[in-house]
């Protein structure tokens, strides 16, 4: 018997991967807004009543970056998920205790 790479196994581990750069890209981005909306939350009032409209597209774009982070947790726990059934699945095919 022949065991090829095409296994459940990789796509798993791509799976989980690609979860944890999804996480990794939100994460660094909701840091991005955060100092952002911290450099202007020192400003005059002016300033900062022409800036609400950026305020609002900063709050989509938190929310988005969340909403992305949330979906890459996922993405991380389906992958591992894959990973372990494929592993489970080789070893009853092949008694490897024996």
């Amino acid at each position: 018997m022949q065991i090829s790479g095409s296994t459940a196994y990789y796509p798993g581990l791509n799976a989980i991967q690609g979860g944890q750069n999804r996480v990794d890209m939100a994460a660094g981005q909701i840091a991005q807004l955060t100092v952002e909306r911290a450099a202007t939350s020192q400003s005059s009032d002016y300033q900062a009543e022409r800036l609400r409209s950026v305020d609002r597209s900063q709050q989509q774009d938190l929310a988005t970056s969340t909403v992305q982070m949330a979906l890459g947790a996922a993405e991380v726990q389906a992958g591992a998920l894959v990973a372990k059934a494929s592993d489970k699945m080789l070893g009853s095919f092949i008694d490897t205790f024996a």
